[in-house]
């Protein structure tokens, strides 16, 4: 069984792979080599089409947008995430055991089940400070909700980390004076780095290419996520027949996270990895 895991494990990266080489390869295509000879490499390489992706449907702005998002979304939630799973292994008090399982059991609600009260809270939170202010962005809410999102998970796998680290050093630095925040700031963040970083690119993979959320809260062309100017940028093509240029987006859009897993694998899979060991 063994054998036959790691095969099906090989078979579906390298499916993947020349899936993604296929799409990269079809981005430098004229439209009528996309139909034509789909599965050929590209006569005379198309370059412009990345061009015309980056500007036809604002993909700049998306991408701007998007990384500005996912970036203050992540770090807040690692921000709120790591005190917390810290609290939560080293308290001692009751209500630890039980916190720990509903954060759990948050990771399992899916975003569909509650993206209407979502809807109408941020929709609420909108005009009340329109209202109050007069002003809002709704990059804001959307950037809220990623945060309550993503805190489920972040604070799951690092309770589990924080569990395997030893408790001997804590009580060596309390022996020396060191007070709760300066041993949790100075000490145990700087222990827990493999985690906190596992914690956070995982974060930013998941926010990165999320789509509901975004087409339910932003309506403004101008404050458009990446993954919107796609689709904003799909609707264009279909009318132009520039389908190298379609791909190109869909290149624009996955390359980064491609690279930053393939970067930082090796940090995911140590942070995972001692996050299990207790």
């Amino acid at each position: 069984m063994g054998k036959l895991a790691r095969v099906l494990i090989w078979a579906w990266v390298a499916f993947n792979v020349m899936l993604f080489g296929w799409i990269a390869f079809t981005s430098l295509k004229g439209s009528g080599e996309v139909f034509g000879s789909p599965l050929e490499l590209p006569a005379r390489p198309e370059w412009i089409n990345y061009e015309n992706a980056w500007s036809v449907s604002e993909m700049g702005r998306g991408f701007f947008n998007s990384v500005v998002i996912v970036l203050v979304a992540s770090v807040t939630t690692l921000i709120l995430a790591a005190p917390t799973a810290y609290m939560l292994t080293r308290s001692g008090a009751r209500s630890s055991g039980p916190l720990t399982t509903f954060f759990a059991v948050g990771m399992g609600i899916p975003i569909q089940a509650i993206i209407v009260p979502v809807f109408v809270l941020m929709q609420k939170v909108s005009m009340t400070f329109n209202e109050t202010f007069g002003w809002w962005d709704d990059r804001i809410s959307l950037g809220a909700i990623y945060v309550a999102t993503s805190l489920p998970f972040a604070v799951f796998l690092l309770t589990s980390f924080f569990r395997t680290l030893p408790g001997e050093i804590e009580e060596a630095a309390a022996l020396d004076g060191a007070g709760g925040v300066r041993i949790f700031a100075q000490i145990m963040l700087p222990l827990a780095q493999p985690g906190l970083i596992t914690a956070l690119i995982l974060t930013v993979i998941s926010l990165w290419n999320e789509t509901l959320l975004a087409l339910m809260l932003i309506t403004d062309t101008e404050q458009h996520t990446l993954p919107q100017a796609l689709l904003g940028l799909y609707q264009t093509m279909q009318y132009t027949s520039n389908w190298g240029g379609l791909f190109a987006g869909v290149v624009i859009v996955i390359l980064p996270i491609v690279a930053i897993y393939i970067w930082l694998s090796r940090r995911i899979m140590e942070g995972m990895t001692l996050g299990a060991g207790k």
